[in-house]
């Protein structure tokens, strides 16, 4: 048995990833989403490791919160300091581990879909919350040089330093700087709410989209954002957010079951 834990989390679609996932390696697994409050991340880890659950998922607002209670962390988990991936030590002896499978999960996604590499790649990431540290971190850790756009300079300049020596801050609000910032670059992702169902507006000005520029909006909520509608009309390579959520899930799925995860399967499963 696997699960995830978070608050709210029966809006997941990680069970229908999951479960479908197991269904079609032939595991008699199951993948359930366990509603867990904010302050009780302790004792949702200590209730799957008496279970024995194999593995479990860490959403919102726990990916922080979890780690005081897990044996060990792999580096990416360790940099970033937020884990959404609890997996068993590999000598099976009652450890948990804490990963984190965002930022792998997005590589993977821009391999599969975009066809690109991080090795040498010019990127702009938007927003420096979770998902863009993530981001950053693995483009940075892929060699890729990376510049964050962020308003709060201090969370910008964070999830820049998580890309590596070659990482570097734009404040968000001054427009010149963004320009120029995103003129330069391969690659433009968006790690921003913004953009989702009901807001028609996007994070970078219009006019710094292009036919040469790949751009990834990691919001797949709806699938086709205003960010993307304006890319592709550009002539951008354009992905949304679903293939990171995908992968990411593979990248897990693979840690418990050792595996490799049938991704058309968990693709059609949320399609």
């Amino acid at each position: 048995m696997a699960a995830v834990i978070g608050d709210p989390v029966t809006h997941s679609l990680s069970p229908r990833l999951h479960n479908a996932a197991f269904r079609a390696v032939g595991l008699d697994w199951v993948y359930v989403a366990l509603p867990v409050a904010r302050g009780q991340a302790r004792a949702a880890v200590d209730g799957a490791r008496a279970l024995g659950l194999r593995g479990l998922s860490v959403t919102m607002p726990h990916k922080e919160a979890v780690i005081d209670s897990l044996d060990g962390l792999t580096s990416a988990a360790a940099d970033l300091g937020a884990v959404n991936c609890i997996l068993r030590a590999p000598h099976d002896d009652g450890l948990l581990l804490g990963d984190n499978t965002d930022g792998q999960g997005f590589i993977r996604g821009l391999r599969a879909d975009l066809g690109l590499d991080p090795a040498g790649l010019r990127c702009a990431v938007v927003g420096a919350g979770g998902a863009g540290r993530a981001v950053a971190h693995a483009l940075g850790a892929g060699g890729a040089s990376v510049t964050v756009l962020n308003r709060d300079p201090g969370r910008g300049e964070h999830a820049a330093a998580m890309a590596g020596p070659d990482g570097r801050f734009v404040p968000l609000d001054e427009d010149r700087a963004v320009r120029t910032a995103i003129a330069d670059v391969d690659l433009l992702v968006d790690a921003t709410p913004t953009g989702m169902a009901g807001d028609s507006s996007i994070s970078v000005p219009e006019a710094c989209l292009r036919a040469d520029l790949a751009v990834v909006d990691l919001v797949y909520h709806p699938t086709e954002t205003p960010l993307l509608t304006a890319a592709r009309r550009e002539g951008s390579k354009t992905a949304n957010g679903l293939s990171m959520l995908v992968h990411q899930a593979a990248v897990a799925f693979e840690h418990w079951t050792g595996t490799a995860a049938p991704l058309d399967v968990m693709v059609a499963a949320i399609a």
